[in-house]
């Protein structure tokens, strides 16, 4: 009987450390392939410190990452370039250059001193910036676009790079709420319309929930649960990772799990409206005292 195929990106055993401080420690994940991962947890758990692991960005005190059944450490930077994509939290672009400047940038890792650029490349730039969505955008300066548009070109950018697996660190980020969704539901079809594997960073609870296919939660550093969301999201977790009361009903768009948080006002007698706290919504006293 054959063995199962390893995931091509794990991470085992190990111990990272953010600005000399050690924020996680005997940490074990397995980022199935052609899932939709997403990572969670509360602020400072070490949901970005796994990602830049996982990516080669920074070194684990101890333990390894494999990618396709090597060190990652192995190998050259260009070659895992070619593998692996990576979404920073935050990107800056080169003064006056252009969208398809910028996206262009992605087939760096593929040019060689005597295979320079090709009409290849110029298909796979065009491609790339068609499935984000800014092909229209392909003249205009980085600078003068909003926030969701410039999260889309540097996704596009990342696209170009033709890596099967891509990592997001929190591509959300300061977006209003129908970018969010307008840059989750393109993860979405990146992930089940063209085979991705995604990993990616998310502070919004519901969020996750109705987009990942596997589910990473994390508490001080460590990985409390991981698994499908239908099966790993209860209250008790909610409770354990985020330490909020709450109740758990399927989302009535999408079947997923929703997260309705505790309305502990409502118990003293205040009205509420909701407000945003680290991974969910939460209530808000109307009337301050």
């Amino acid at each position: 009987m054959s063995q199962p195929r390893s995931p091509r990106l794990r991470g085992d055993d190990l111990t990272l450390a953010y600005d000399r401080r050690v924020v996680s420690r005997n940490l074990g994940v397995a980022i199935p392939d052609r899932s939709f991962t997403v990572i969670v947890g509360p602020n400072a758990c070490g949901k970005s410190t796994l990602l830049r692991a996982l990516s080669r960005m920074i070194r684990p005190v101890s333990g390894a990452v494999h990618l396709d059944g090597r060190l990652i450490s192995s190998y050259p930077s260009r070659e895992v370039a070619r593998r692996l994509g990576l979404l920073p939290q935050t990107s800056v672009a080169p003064d006056g250059i252009t969208v398809a400047d910028l996206v262009a940038r992605g087939r760096y890792p593929h040019q060689r001193f005597l295979k320079q650029w090709s009409r290849a490349d110029e298909r796979i730039v065009a491609e790339a910036m068609a499935a984000t969505r800014v092909d229209d955008l392909a003249d205009r300066l980085v600078d003068e676009l909003s926030g969701g548009q410039r999260q889309r070109v540097w996704l596009a950018m990342v696209l170009a790079q033709q890596t099967p697996l891509l990592l997001l660190d929190e591509p959300t980020t300061f977006l209003d709420i129908a970018h969010q969704m307008d840059m989750l539901d393109l993860c979405a079809d990146l992930h089940h319309e063209r085979g991705y594997t995604l990993v990616a960073v998310l502070h919004d609870l519901n969020h996750a929930c109705r987009y990942a296919t596997h589910l990473i939660a994390m508490k001080d550093g460590a990985v409390v649960a991981q698994g499908d969301p239908h099966e790993i999201v209860t209250a008790e977790l909610v409770r354990e990772v985020f330490g909020l009361p709450c109740r758990v009903i399927p989302d009535p768009e999408t079947g997923t799990p929703l997260v309705v948080p505790s309305d502990r006002r409502r118990r003293s007698g205040r009205r509420s409206v909701a407000h945003r706290v680290d991974g969910i919504t939460a209530p808000l006293p109307a009337d301050l005292p």
